[in-house]
């Protein structure tokens, strides 16, 4: 019971009773799982499989402990074809035990559809601790639309809190380059929710550029996101140190200042309509500025 366990609530309820048994075994129809150790060679990875790519460093990790411990927690296959297996979780263990010279490896031995096949691959991805916010989203929205779950479901089986599982789905709604930015950990999951909240894409990448460029901890952003969304709803905002700009304003503002290496003017009013004035010294500091702001 141990071992089930081990597993994550998720991935265990999708388990039955488990014996041990010859891998060999006729299975019937009632869909219970036994465990015993199968032959690697025989193991095909599983097509529904959603994750396509495994740290090549991570798995020699893996590897080095199996050397050491052997594989703690089964692996869960189901009969294939011509007496060979066909893996529904646990394919970072089956590389691992293969790149540690292993055979044999434990592992559950089921009956599964290919729904099921597919249903419990996600779940398990989705319980892995190493996978960004991202790779879980996906995963979680293959699981509703594959299998028509409410997100009531989808909480259930992989153990979740329905608002975990809403802020994680609510991350697709962002452009592809914030998810890009999220998914290689140049943002974290707060500066991807707090940009959420901004109504245009426009205003989103913007932001994006400032916690970048600005490095800007979460707890800015909010402030800044807040007092965007507090303009349009005409709103007191929050003003630059002078007080007569938004801060999304001044940072532009700022940055823009320091590209050209000149002090530049905004002005805005109430309505939002507004001036930007460069000032430059001579012709030849007017050609410069003209070229820097033709960069790419």
């Amino acid at each position: 019971m141990a071992a089930k366990q081990a597993l994550g609530r998720g991935l265990g309820a999708l388990l039955h009773s488990m014996e041990t048994v010859n891998p060999e075994m006729d299975y019937d129809n009632s869909g219970n799982t036994a465990i015993a150790f199968v032959d690697i060679s025989k193991i095909d990875a599983n097509p529904h499989q959603p994750r396509k790519e495994f740290s090549e460093e991570a798995l020699q990790e893996l590897s080095q402990s199996i050397k050491e411990q052997g594989v703690i927690v089964p692996i869960t296959i189901t009969k294939g074809d011509n007496d060979r297996y066909i893996l529904i979780a646990g394919e970072r263990r089956l590389r691992a035990a293969k790149l540690a010279g292993l055979k044999e490896i434990p592992a559950y031995i089921r009956l599964a559809t290919k729904n099921e096949m597919m249903e419990m691959a996600l779940v398990e991805n989705i319980q892995r601790e190493d996978l960004n916010a991202i790779e879980i989203a996906l995963s979680l929205q293959a699981l509703i639309e594959s299998f028509s779950l409410t997100q009531e479901q989808v909480s259930q089986k992989i153990g979740k809190s329905r608002s975990t599982t809403t802020n994680y789905l609510r991350l697709l709604k962002l452009p592809a380059q914030i998810q890009i930015a999220l998914q290689d950990d140049v943002i974290s999951m707060g500066h991807a929710r707090a940009l959420i909240n901004l109504e245009s894409e426009e205003e989103q990448l913007f932001f994006l550029k400032q916690i970048i460029d600005k490095k800007l901890p979460v707890t800015t952003l909010e402030k800044m996101v807040a007092s965007s969304k507090n303009k349009k709803d005409g709103k007191s905002i929050n003003k630059s140190k002078d007080g007569s700009l938004p801060i999304y304003h001044d940072l532009f503002k700022a940055k823009l200042s320091e590209k050209l290496s000149v002090p530049i003017e905004v002005k805005r009013s109430k309505r939002g309509k507004g001036t930007i004035t460069i000032p430059f010294s001579n012709d030849k500091d007017f050609e410069r500025i003209v070229a820097l702001i033709g960069e790419n």
